[in-house]
This record gives C-alpha cells, structure tokens and sequence, in this order.
C-alpha cells in the first residue's frame, strides 16, 4: 500500500492520535518501529522509513517500540473499504487460522490462490500473512505481559502460540530478550488474580454516549447490562462461560476492559469480538471525509463526530433479534427478546455482576423450540427454526468469512427474510461497512429532505456516493431520526 509520506510527517511532528494504527514508523538509527504518537524524542525525517501495518515494520527487520508499545495501537485500518479478500483474511486469521493451518488452506478457504493472496496482503499491508500473524501473535502476548499478571505458559498459549518453546525463541528473536526479563522491567507485581484487564485503545474521535445509547436501548435483561459509562454482558465460547465489562476514557483514548473467563487460551478471540463489538478498529477520519462530501450529511457528521457501527458478541445472536425485530419497534422486539432468552436460554450466576442471569440460547436449542409459545407468530418462529437448523448445519454462518453478496443470497433462501433483515444482519453481524438497509422505516424518514416522501428505491440511488461506508451514512441517519423524534 502506498503511504502519502507528506501525510504521514506532518502526522508524525504533531503526534497526532487520529494517525494511531495507521501507518507506523521505523527508525534506521535504533532499529525500532513506533506509532506516531511516540513520546520519545522526534527522530529527524531522514532518519524514518513509513510502513503500512506493524507486520511490514517487522517484515523489513525492525523492532516495536518499548515506549509507545505498538501492541497497544489502535489497529491497522488500511485494508477497510480497499480489498474484500483481505478483510476476510484478516477476519480468518483473527480466528486462528494460521496458527494450526497454512496459507495454502487460508487461500483455499478464501477461494483463491496463494500466491494472489500473498500479492493481495504486501499491496494492502506491506506483509504477507504469516507476517501479520506472527505480528498480531507477539502483540497480543506483550500486551499481557505488561498488562496483566498471567503466567508464561498461560500468556504463550492465549496468544496463539502452539509451545512455550516457539514463543520464547519468537519474542526472543523480536524483542531481543525473553517474556520474563521483560516484565521483570515492569516496576511493582500484583497478585495472581482471575479478572483480566486490558486497555483497548481506539483513534479519536469516538461517539461513545451514541455506542451506549444504541446497545442500551436493545439490550437484553439478564444478558446484557448498560448504564451511562459501562457496557457489561455474558459471554460463551467453546463450551466455557464468563462475562465482561467496558469502561470508556476519553481523555486517555482507550477503553477498559475487564473480562472473567476460566480459560485464557480463549482470551485473543475474546479481546477481538469485543473489538468488532464495539468498532475500534472503524477509520472515523477518513469515513467522515468521504461521507462528508454530501451535502445532506455533512451537517450529521459535525454533530456527532466519531459515530461508530455496533457490532455482535454473536453473530447468530443478532441474527434471531434481526427476525424478531422485523416490522415492529425497537422496544418491543428488545422485549420478545428477553422472552425468548429467559425461556430458552442457559442460567447463569455472576460472582461479581448480580444482573446478568442468562446466556442467549443456542442455534440447537433454538432449531428445534417451538417459538410460538413466547408470543411468536407461526411464520416467525419457523424463519428462526430454519436459521437455526442452518446454521448446526454448517450452511450458514456470520463470522465474515463469505463475500457479503453470497451471504444475503444464502440468508435470503430461508423463508421470512428479506433484504431488510439481511442487510440489518451485515451491518451488525458481520461487520460489512457497505451494508444499508434501504427499506427501514427510520432511514426513509431521515433520508428525506424537509416535507419530502422518498422510496427505498430512490434512497437506494441517493445512497451510491456514500459507498463504501454506507454502513455508517446509517447509523448517521439513525441518529438523525432519533434526535427529531426526541424533540
């Protein structure tokens, strides 16, 4: 990917944080990579080379940074909106998928070969995919060690790393000493303890009160707790069961997370669906120069600078609220919701958090519950049933792994859902940041202009210039609606 160097220094001199993740900058003279913001004395411009992601800085033989830590930037956003093949990659390897497989299966899953894969990562990231693999491994594990009092074996294993010996000659070979010494330079040990907590930084600005509002007015009782600075809810993977809570710092750019989960080989995945669920990896500056171009939105992004696109813990999760909600309010679909969880879904005891009580039912469960008994229509609970029993199946899934395109052909097969319901299902589920639901009520009100009636068509065309973040142009036009009805 080719950096705008001009950019990139001006970026650099001023530390400016709406950089952070964007490009990163190696050092000749010391052999390190860092973010822009770096505290440490502004190196001279002859004396930087700019990279795309970290993976490339380490690819040409740097080495990250102790004082900016680049484990703790924002992430690399360069491949939003440019390459589908490598979102879902990224999406793949995110996942796991390179720390038991090879390139060979991770192409073959995309649908494509190796080697076109290989080109498609060094144009958009500057490094192959082991690289950012291997990179995203040894970020995540330097993280812990200076954030958290895990073991090392602990530490090794939640990073990806099949054996204690692979990932002390790696960060060995990367830091230049091993995972103890390191945090022997931390100053002050705390005690062994079973909440984990991590700073999730993002690039500023960030609509937090928006992000709260939105999941507040959907969460489900007993599964999700929001009040006016802290997100809380149950989580389940692979059989294990825990929760987490996220706290937002403005000034300081990052959010706190604590999870309390019993096995932390679990906790990278963890850490990444909390980031998609809150979009912190979203690109504001650049979606809100381009959104920005038209003239009916402009005024929307100056009021609510940072707005971001919630995300799913659950992609089948959003999926059922997604049905459920369909053609009926917010408030009464939050409402079956929490039936549907309380009758269905699993009970659960927090040691810490009193209010979370369930887990949200799974696609077995699901598949074979007669819905109608909660207050479901027929129709409506056999959609649910038929998802469901697609999904134990292995014929549908909401992970972003599939092009966007096949996903709303698949989900649309089954009976009862139609492009609202699947386009609803990309922007949250799946993380697809052209996803526009073109029919919603809200977004045809607010797409208006002044006294004017518009139909899903026409707002269909007025939306082109907005791609391909028309996913955001969204949760602009939401707000908008909300606001008017507010008054």
């Amino acid at each position: 990917m080719l950096l705008d160097a001009k950019i990139c220094e001006s970026a650099r001199q001023t530390r400016d944080a709406r950089f952070d993740g964007h490009f990163f900058i190696g050092v000749t003279t010391t052999g390190v990579y860092c973010r822009p913001i770096c505290p440490v004395r502004i190196p001279k411009a002859k004396n930087v080379q700019f990279y795309p992601s970290a993976a490339a800085a380490a690819e040409a033989g740097f080495r990250p940074c102790l004082r900016c830590r680049p484990e703790s930037s924002p992430g690399t956003p360069a491949w939003n909106g440019t390459s589908v093949t490598v979102s879902r990659a990224l999406k793949l390897i995110a996942s796991g998928a390179l720390n038991e497989g090879n390139v060979e299966e991770l192409s073959e899953t995309l649908g494509i070969g190796s080697r076109h894969l290989l080109r498609l990562f060094h144009k958009h990231l500057g490094a192959s995919p082991l690289a950012v693999a291997q990179t995203q491994r040894l970020h995540f594990a330097k993280k812990l060690i200076d954030e958290t009092d895990l073991p090392m074996t602990e530490i090794g294993f939640a990073s990806g790393f099949n054996s204690v010996r692979r990932f002390n000659d790696a960060f060995q070979k990367t830091y230049g000493r091993t995972p103890s010494k390191l945090r022997k330079t931390k100053s002050g040990e705390n005690g062994k303890s079973n909440r984990i907590h991590l700073q999730l930084r993002f690039r500023p600005p960030f609509d937090w009160k928006s992000l709260l509002n939105f999941l507040g007015t959907r969460a489900i009782p007993g599964i999700e707790v929001v009040d006016a600075s802290c997100y809380r809810r149950t989580i389940e993977m692979e059989g294990e069961k825990g929760d987490f809570e996220l706290r937002f710092y403005e000034e300081k750019n990052y959010l706190d997370l604590e999870i309390r989960f019993p096995d932390s080989k679990a906790l990278f995945k963890i850490v990444e669906r909390i980031r998609r669920l809150v979009d912190l990896g979203a690109d504001t500056m650049e979606i809100s120069n381009h959104l920005s171009k038209d003239q009916f939105l402009a005024p929307l992004l100056e009021s609510f600078p940072g707005i971001r696109v919630p995300g799913a813990w659950d992609g089948f999760e959003i999926a059922v609220r997604a049905v459920l909600g369909q053609q009926i309010t917010v408030k009464a679909a939050t409402t079956l919701a929490g039936r549907l969880a309380k009758a269905y879904g699993e009970k659960w005891q927090s040691t810490d958090q009193d209010h979370l009580t369930l887990f949200f039912p799974t696609a077995d469960v699901l598949s074979r519950a007669d819905l109608t008994e909660i207050g479901l229509t027929k129709s409506r609970s056999q959609t649910i049933r038929e998802m469901a029993t697609a999904v134990c199946e292995g014929k549908l899934c909401f992970d972003g792994t599939v092009e966007f395109k096949t996903f709303v052909r698949q989900i649309k097969e089954i009976r009862g859902i139609g492009d609202w319901t699947a386009q609803y299902i990309g922007l949250r589920a799946l993380g697809e940041p052209d996803a526009f639901p073109s029919t919603d009520l809200g977004l045809l009100k607010a797409g208006a202009s002044g006294d004017e009636k518009i139909s899903p068509k026409e707002l269909m065309e007025r939306s082109l210039p907005w791609r391909p973040w028309r996913a955001y142009a969204t949760m602009y036009l939401w707000k908008a609606y909300q606001s008017a009805t507010e008054r």
